[in-house]
């Protein structure tokens, strides 16, 4: 019998969380030692079940629906089949106003930790994190809940969380063994101001932003800045421009993205090797490039 190459679903529900468990078994048992495990976590207004709104539909899946210009496959990029490495699609309910999305992704740190708790249990392993958006806070959420180890690493795509909730999650034992890269890009700095302005009543900063800070497991990589860019290029990972100077999903649609947090899932790039440049001050990239701006459909699935 052909093995199915899908990533394994879970979702996370009022009921607690709905996860294949012998199916994770199996895969797990079928997995060379050297193959990275990745739960993948979406953002804002994706659900499961809702038709286009279905994470498991769009971005989590192998074959994403061709209409949709925004979903890219991350399992098939990341080469997430079963067989390179294994991946878990969390879904959560994120299709509401942002505030109770806000909540919800706080809340669904639980589910994703006791999948790392699963997958260590079953087979020894950590887990790896990529989350975009919300599903940044979901995944820091989690780091309170697991012993260290349990979560290698995180690649946080265009986080929606505060630097405030980010280093207390970071001062957990396993928020201190955890490597993190902070992919963040002017592009996105019209929903960093959103995020805290909206939410947040301008009282708190994003990590949109940036950290704030110097840790040494935690990478800002700012994507939008010319430095950068030469950096990666100089490691092999040229990136293409991005799809317009204000977009949200700058940081997996942006042509050669997927393929640097590939090499750093599997070991091939350090993070430590990523090039460090502070930023330009926000809105410069909107500032310094307005003549012929293009600007995305406004409140998109993040």
């Amino acid at each position: 019998m052909t093995d199915d190459p899908r990533p394994i679903r879970a979702d996370a529900t009022d009921c607690g969380l709905v996860l294949d468990r012998d199916r994770l078994a199996r895969k797990l048992a079928a997995l060379p030692p050297e193959a990275p495990v990745v739960v993948m976590i979406h953002g804002w207004r994706y659900a499961p079940g809702f038709a286009r709104d279905c994470p498991h539909g769009s971005i989590l899946s192998l074959d994403p629906a061709p209409a949709d210009r925004r979903a890219v496959s991350w399992p098939r990029h990341l080469g997430l089949d079963g067989r390179q490495g294994l991946g878990i699609a969390l879904g959560w309910n994120a299709k509401c106003d942002p505030w109770r999305a806000h909540l919800r992704a706080w809340r669904t740190g639980a589910a994703l930790a006791e999948i790392a708790r699963t997958v260590h249990g079953l087979s020894g392993r950590g887990v790896q994190i990529i989350a975009h958006s919300m599903g940044a806070r979901v995944a820091l959420a989690a780091l309170p809940l697991v012993d260290p180890g349990q979560i290698d690493r995180m690649i946080l795509l265009a986080a929606a969380e505060t630097r405030g909730r980010t280093l207390a999650a970071l001062a957990s034992p396993a928020g201190r063994a955890v490597e993190v890269v902070n992919v963040t890009t002017r592009e996105n700095d019209l929903f960093d101001a959103c995020f805290e302005w909206g939410i947040h009543l301008g009282l708190r900063t994003s990590i949109g932003q940036g950290l704030g800070r110097g840790l040494a497991r935690w990478h800002d990589l700012w994507i939008d800045q010319p430095r950068t860019l030469a950096g990666l290029a100089a490691l092999g990972h040229p990136l293409a421009d991005p799809p317009r100077r204000i977009c949200h999903w700058s940081p997996y649609l942006r042509p050669g993205t997927i393929a640097l947090y590939r090499a750093l899932i599997e070991g091939r790039l350090a993070a430590a090797d990523l090039p460090r440049h502070r930023p330009g001050r926000r809105w410069s990239r909107l500032i310094l490039g307005a003549r012929g701006m293009g600007v995305g459909p406004g409140l998109p699935a993040a």
